[in-house]
């Protein structure tokens, strides 16, 4: 049974860091794009950074240059470096797993609260 289980959330003041992991079971990890996306209240789901089995990179125009997504294939762990964190910021963070030919996965989410 594939999971993605995600960790490394927290409360942090703006302008501090955080990482967060993302360990994936049951499923090849080395195949397909991995990705981090966020959640606010009130707000739609929206992807923040994503990795291909490749390894090529795409961030959201508001995490550019603050964080870094980066994946460990022998440890089948994708992790999101957050730097310079910013109150708008403050979501609940999904780990995802999406190949064109196989299913989609999620996992249950970390909060990372930025104060101000």
């Amino acid at each position: 049974q594939a999971r993605l289980v995600e960790s490394g959330g927290g409360l942090v003041q703006a302008g501090g860091s955080l990482r967060l992991s993302c360990v994936v079971s049951g499923l090849s990890f080395s195949a397909g794009t991995m990705g981090w996306y966020r959640q606010a209240p009130g707000k739609q789901r929206e992807l923040v950074a994503e990795i291909s089995s490749g390894g090529s990179t795409n961030y959201a125009d508001s995490v550019k240059d603050r964080f870094t997504i980066s994946r460990d294939n022998t440890k089948n762990t994708v992790y999101l470096q957050m730097n310079s964190l910013k109150p708008e910021d403050t979501a609940v963070y999904y780990c995802n797993r999406r190949h064109p030919l196989l299913p989609t996965y999620w996992g249950q989410g970390t909060q990372v609260t930025v104060s101000s």
